[in-house]
């Protein structure tokens, strides 16, 4: 059920109606491709995913801080009028809030909360019955005065910032075959770039790149090898045809280097044995030009992928000192349960560390050749297709860390994530594909395994020069928000039990907690207008884990979306 309005919450208005266009008209803001370079430097607005292109997701603005954040308080509260997952990152620009649900659009007066006008999305009244993982949309892309969406019955659209009138609509693939469409498109290279969910239905994933203005396709991408592909023969024949390698996370963009860099997910189905080989790029890292979609170099980090470690988790960019030098990284905390660091000019393994607390699938990653080494029960699973017995792996397919994103705060040199503490117990089965919409695993999956203290998660800050933990916040369920780190000295994360909570940054003590009324499973932006800073976060849990994970913490939170905005109060 829905929550009530609380504070200065506002009802919702008329949803404006559709007008069609084949062109974009002349833009309603002077927004530009400097500003989305410049958008993690420019504090007063948020127009990317991930609050800059490398999705650090850290703030600069430092009004609050650690002894004045008992004071944060709300200062709106909008309803979202649904009660699916609010899994979304807002974006702020020129005053005003956009805000993406699954079945509409929002802009909203950034500093009243007042709606300004909210666009519904028009969906097949089947579609829910086709998706894999979740009925949420988790942000926007924006530029020139307009807004760039993906929809659950996978097309792509543009929207007028102005008044929310649908300017182009775009399919991207057949909803009905498994795919569905969740993220952020990605705006780089003056293309705007999508990729596709559905890698549990035995579709085959790929990445799209459109024109931002007619919605017309440049480019498309597989991203497993097929027929004609180098590493096709990692395949067993026919296999990469559905082979899975899903894109259903927003990627990140260099535009020194003009690299994209995109990760990949779950074979398909996720017994390693009925497809045979490495896989490639199954649970991979792409970097590819944004202009032709052309791959420049991979890493995969799980091949193969025995237990559905995706390698989707969002690749955070940032410069440091590797053994003294001066580097480009990309970083990502992978499902494996093994945090990465690679160059990101050449794709070369750097760093590869545990960070998750139990891991048994490998006993370490080999640095010369940048492969797992796999644990006797690995080996074992690779090569056999039906198997009589349960075997319990850590981590679960939760991983060891799903996708809520991470920060990156480039002062401290710390990334800040929350961790799954989690095994499964499954058995390996012969499966052959099923039609509709159905499930392709090929295998059994008998139950999860909780950690005998009860703590089956985590907020960590990490070391990624050092390799190793700074502190760990442990709780006993897992945090499914994003992170957001300011130079404040904060680190603001969202619980599934429903508190908005802020961290000192040097030591993780909890300095502040809110109710927000629903479990929080979005993404935190901090803001500025008129000289105040601001805090923003959407609340409202349905998630994959809460319904097959048996946690009993979740037993009693409630559904209901909204948004959330809070400053200090003076």
């Amino acid at each position: 059920m829905a929550l009530p309005l609380i504070g200065r919450g506002w009802v919702r208005l008329p949803a404006l109606a559709f007008a069609s266009a084949a062109v974009l008209a002349a833009p309603a803001a002077a927004q530009s491709l400097a500003d989305l370079r410049n958008d993690a430097a420019t504090a007063g607005d948020v127009a990317t995913y991930g609050m800059g292109w490398g999705q650090q997701r850290h703030s600069a603005l430092k009004q609050v801080t650690p002894a004045n954040v008992k004071r944060l308080v709300p200062v709106w509260n909008l309803s979202l009028d649904h009660s699916a997952n609010a899994s979304t990152q807002p974006l702020v620009i020129d005053g005003t809030m956009y805000v993406a649900t699954h079945s509409h659009t929002l802009a909203i007066d950034a500093a009243s909360g007042r709606q300004l006008w909210k666009t519904p999305i028009e969906l097949p009244a089947d579609v829910n019955g086709y998706l894999c993982c979740g009925i949420h949309s988790r942000g926007l892309a924006a530029l020139n005065g307009f807004l760039y969406r993906t929809t659950l019955d996978a097309h792509v659209v543009a929207l007028s910032m102005k008044d929310g009138k649908q300017v182009w609509k775009v399919k991207a693939a057949d909803y009905k075959q498994g795919y569905s469409m969740t993220h952020a498109p990605l705006i780089a290279g003056g293309v705007l770039i999508t990729g596709i969910s559905g890698g549990e239905y035995g579709t085959r994933g790929f990445l799209n790149g459109w024109d931002l203005k007619t919605g017309e396709k440049k480019w498309h991408r597989w991203t497993t090898a097929g027929a004609g592909d180098k590493g096709a023969d990692t395949w067993k024949p026919g296999m990469a045809d559905t082979g899975g390698a899903p894109t259903w996370l927003t990627g990140t963009y260099d535009p020194e280097l003009d690299l994209v860099y995109w990760g990949t997910g779950n074979g398909g189905p996720w017994n390693p044995a009925t497809r045979g080989g490495d896989s490639l790029h199954i649970c991979s890292m792409l970097a590819i030009r944004p202009g032709t979609g052309e791959i420049v170099w991979t890493y995969q980090f799980s091949p193969g992928d025995p237990y559905d470690y995706d390698g989707t988790n969002e690749p955070v960019l940032a410069d440091l000192a590797i053994d003294g030098k001066p580097t480009k990284v990309l970083m990502q905390a992978n499902r494996n349960g093994f945090f990465y660091v690679l160059d990101r000019t050449s794709g070369k393994l750097l760093r590869a560390n545990q960070f998750a607390k139990k891991v048994n699938w490998a006993s370490g990653i080999d640095m010369a050749s940048g492969r797992p080494i796999d644990t006797p029960m690995t080996a074992a699973v690779r090569k056999t297709e039906e198997q009589t017995e349960v075997i319990e792996v850590w981590p679960s397919a939760f991983g060891g860390k799903n996708w809520m994103p991470m920060s990156f705060d480039p002062g401290r040199k710390l990334a800040f994530f929350n961790t799954v503490n989690l095994g499964m117990k499954v058995k390996y089965v012969k499966q052959a594909r099923p039609g509709g919409p159905n499930w392709w695993l090929g295998l059994e999956l008998a139950g999860f395994a909780a950690p005998e203290d009860g703590m089956r998660g985590s907020l960590v800050a990490w070391d990624p020069v050092a390799g190793k933990k700074v502190w760990e916040v442990n709780s006993k369920a897992p945090n499914w928000s994003g992170v957001l780190s300011t130079a404040g000295g904060l680190v603001f994360v969202g619980t599934q039990t429903g508190q908005f909570k802020a961290h000192d940054a040097k030591t993780g003590k909890e300095l502040w907690s809110f109710q927000t009324g629903s479990g929080i499973t979005g993404l935190p932006i901090a803001w500025e207008h008129k000289g105040t800073q601001y805090i923003t976060v959407t609340s409202g849990a349905a998630t994959v884990y809460g319904a097959l994970a048996g946690d009993p913490e979740l037993a009693n939170v409630p559904a209901g979306s909204s948004v959330w905005t809070f400053a200090v109060m003076r």
